[in-house]
C-alpha cells in the first residue's frame, strides 16, 4: 500500500503572520482612492496601540496619556507647517517636530512619574490627568490672541488648513494623498513593528517582562527599573505623538476633541481586546475596531461606543488575554491534535504496510 504524504502544518504556521501583511499591500489595488484613504485612517491609529502594548504588556505601565501625546504632536505640526511653510522638506520638518514635541514632553513627564516612584494604577491616573488638563486647556483657545504666529488655535473649532506630506517629483511635489499615503503609513507601521519586534524581544523586552513579574526582584539583581521604565514610557508615547501627526496630516485638521476622555479611553479598548502582550494582534484588533467604529459613527457615534464596550467585556470575562492570542491559543491546540491524528494514521499505515 502506497504512503500518501499529508501537509505539513508547520509551514503554514510560520506563513500566517505575513498574511495580513500581503493582504494590506494589495488592498489599494481592489479599492477605490477614497477607500485606500480611510484604509490609511484605520491604520494610523495604530502606530498608538503599539506604543500601548509597548509600555501595558511588557512594561506593566497603564497609561491614559496616548492622546494627549497624539494631540501634541498634532498640534505641532500644525504649527509649524502653517508658519514655516508647505514646501515637502518643510512638511517633513512639520512631521518630525511633531515628534521631537512629543520625544521632549514624555520625557519630563516620565521622568516625574518614574523617578518620583509613582507606581501602579496612580500611573494611570496622573497620565489621565494630562490629557484631560491638555484637553481643557487647548478647549479654550478659540479667541484671536491665541494664535502662534500664522497658526490659530481654534479651541473647538480645531485647527485647520495644514498642508499634507509631498515629495520631489519630476514636473513638481507629488502629494501623498488616498493610496500613496496608505502606502506611506503601512511602510512606517511595518518599520515600527519591526524594529519594537526586535527590541522587544532581545535583552531590553525580557527586562521589562522582569520588572513587570517582581520589580523589587529585578531590582535586587541590579536591573535600573526606573530607566527601563522611564525609556519605554518615551517610547510608547513618541508613537502615539507618530499617530496623532498623521492623523493631522491625513485630514489637514485637529480638535482638543481628540484629546478628550473618550478618546483617551479607545487605546486602552483596542489594545486590551486585541491582546496587550501581542504587537501584531495590536495592530490587526486596532484597525478592525476603529473601521467597525466608523462605520457604525454613520447611524451615531454612540452604537460604537456601546459595541466597543460591550465587545471589551466579553473579552475581558472569556478571554483576558486579548481575542488574537486567544484564537492563536485554540488554533494552535487544533493543529496540534491534527499533527497527532495524522502521526496516528501514519503508524498505522505502516503497520498494515508490514503486515501485508
Amino acid at each position: 500500500m502506497k504512503q500518501t504524504k499529508l501537509p505539513s502544518t508547520r509551514v503554514t504556521a510560520r506563513a500566517l503572520p505575513y498574511v495580513p501583511w500581503l493582504v494590506a499591500l494589495c488592498l489599494p489595488l481592489v479599492v477605490d482612492a477614497n477607500t485606500s484613504g480611510n484604509l490609511a485612517y484605520c491604520l494610523l491609529w495604530a502606530f498608538s496601540a503599539v506604543g500601548l502594548a509597548a509600555m501595558w504588556g511588557y512594561g506593566g505601565i497603564l497609561s491614559f496619556g496616548q492622546t494627549a501625546f497624539f494631540g501634541l504632536s498634532g498640534y505641532s505640526y500644525g504649527i509649524f507647517t502653517l508658519n514655516y511653510g508647505d514646501t515637502w522638506f518643510e512638511s517633513w520638518l512639520g512631521l518630525g517636530a511633531g515628534l521631537v514635541v512629543s520625544v521632549i514632553v514624555a520625557a519630563l513627564i516620565g521622568y516625574m512619574i518614574f523617578y518620583g516612584r509613582i507606581k501602579g494604577v496612580f500611573i494611570g491616573i496622573v497620565t489621565l490627568s494630562v490629557t484631560l488638563v491638555l484637553e481643557t486647556f487647548m478647549s479654550q483657545t478659540a479667541g484671536p490672541q491665541w494664535a502662534i504666529g500664522e497658526a490659530r488655535l481654534n479651541g473647538y473649532n480645531g485647527m485647520g488648513g495644514m498642508p499634507q506630506l509631498t515629495i520631489p517629483w519630476p514636473g513638481g511635489p507629488l502629494t501623498l494623498e488616498n493610496a500613496s499615503f496608505y502606502y506611506l503609513v503601512l511602510i512606517l507601521l511595518i518599520v515600527v513593528y519591526a524594529a519594537m519586534r526586535k527590541l522587544l524581544d532581545g535583552t531590553f523586552g525580557l527586562t521589562l517582562i522582569a520588572i513587570r513579574e517582581n520589580p523589587q526582584r529585578a531590582e535586587m539583581l541590579g536591573v535600573d527599573i526606573r530607566r527601563h521604565q522611564w525609556l519605554v514610557f518615551v517610547l510608547g508615547c513618541t508613537l502615539g505623538g507618530l499617530s496623532g501627526a498623521l492623523y493631522t496630516i491625513w485630514g489637514s485638521y485637529i480638535t482638543p476633541s481628540t484629546m478628550g476622555l473618550t478618546a483617551a479611553a479607545m487605546p486602552v479598548i483596542w489594545v486590551a481586546t486585541s491582546g496587550r502582550k501581542s504587537l501584531g494582534g495590536a495592530i490587526l484588533g486596532t484597525a478592525l475596531l476603529v473601521w467597525l467604529s466608523q462605520n457604525l459613527a454613520v447611524y451615531g457615534s454612540q452604537y460604537a461606543l456601546i459595541l466597543l464596550g460591550a465587545i471589551l467585556l466579553i473579552v475581558v470575562l472569556a478571554a483576558p488575554e486579548g481575542l488574537l492570542p486567544f484564537v492563536t491559543r485554540h488554533l494552535r491546540r487544533v493543529s496540534g491534535r491534527a499533527r497527532e491524528g495524522a502521526s496516528h494514521r501514519s503508524a498505522r499505515l505502516k503497520r498494515e504496510e508490514g503486515k501485508s
